[in-house]
């Protein structure tokens, strides 16, 4: 039984710390704004915003500590080094966003059986400001979304922020046409709803990649039948394909040949496809006969 490795780490995580940087300045900023606005004209829907943005703000230094040490190299103590703090981050971005609009939903139904006078203008104009803001910092992961979970969440943030804002802003607007008090609490609750409905992909994703489930995208059908056309292969077991952080895959996978040789090219051209047509960037693969009298002890317990 012969064991071989092909590994391609063509992929490198883009560096976003000049994006974390700006976002997390431009949203302190508008938090401290937001906050003392809410207070002075007494509005639930600014100062739910400002403790959702705060906690998006905590989220977003998250994400930044966890793009820093992906990037750390292996150690002896952590063979793969520190690539799984980014799922980790995403997880816990999810479960603060949770905690986040708990919080937010219980105010907006103690403030809507107990209205107070807010000033719809003020709202308006501060919201207005959290539009532009958060529509920046969402643009500057923009581009990283697709790759990358952890990046992923902080677009989500930005990107529902700013479109909570804009619902602010109508609030506003309604309030100062209407006079109609409960809808400051009722849009805390439309913001609620708003962010439930994205965290809860998040949160399924990020969890699913914590405990080593096959990445969304990934058609392990499809690669099982990649694996099984490889030349002189004629059968596959023990296939495992895992996340090891929010932009790399790993897989390993027994492979059954007549001839189990060592075949350096059949190696690398297994890895280098994988890596093109399933954005698997970690290959393991095993070499087998298939001897019944010297059975694979994992036949069996993977796919």
């Amino acid at each position: 039984m012969a064991l071989h490795h092909a590994h391609n780490h063509e992929y490198a995580p883009a560096n976003y710390n000049q994006a974390f940087g700006i976002g997390v300045a431009l949203n302190l900023a508008y938090i401290v704004l937001e906050a003392m606005a809410g207070l002075m004209i007494n509005s639930l829907a600014l100062l739910a915003d400002a403790g959702h943005n705060l906690s998006d703000v905590l989220s977003l230094l998250l994400a930044w500590g966890a793009a820093h040490v992906t990037g750390r190299p292996p150690t002896e103590r952590r063979t793969y080094g520190m690539r799984r703090a980014s799922i980790l981050a995403a997880l816990a971005n999810a479960v603060i966003l949770l905690i986040a609009i708990g919080a937010i939903a219980w105010a907006a139904v103690l403030r809507i059986r107990n209205e107070e006078p807010v000033a719809g203008g003020t709202i308006m104009w501060v919201a207005g400001a959290g539009v532009v803001v958060n529509g920046i910092t969402a643009l500057l992961f923009m581009k990283g979304r697709h790759r990358d979970l952890n990046i992923k969440g902080a677009f989500m943030h930005m990107a529902l922020d700013a479109a909570i804002s804009l619902g602010v802003v109508a609030a506003g607007l309604a309030i100062r046409l209407t006079g109609y008090l409960w809808l400051d609490p009722a849009v805390s609750l439309a913001i609620v709803f708003a962010i439930a409905i994205g965290t809860w992909g998040l949160l399924r994703e990020s969890l699913n990649l914590a405990l080593d489930a096959v990445p969304s995208g990934i058609d392990l059908p499809a690669v099982r039948s990649y694996l099984e056309n490889l030349p002189s292969v004629s059968a596959v077991h023990d296939l495992h394909i895992w996340g090891m952080s929010t932009t790399e895959t790993a897989l390993t996978a027994h492979l059954i040949r007549k001839e189990p040789r060592t075949d350096d090219a059949l190696l690398a051209k297994a890895a280098r496809e994988l890596n093109e047509k399933f954005q698997i960037v970690h290959v393991t693969l095993q070499f087998e006969t298939g001897d019944e009298c010297n059975p694979c002890q994992q036949a069996g317990r993977g796919f």
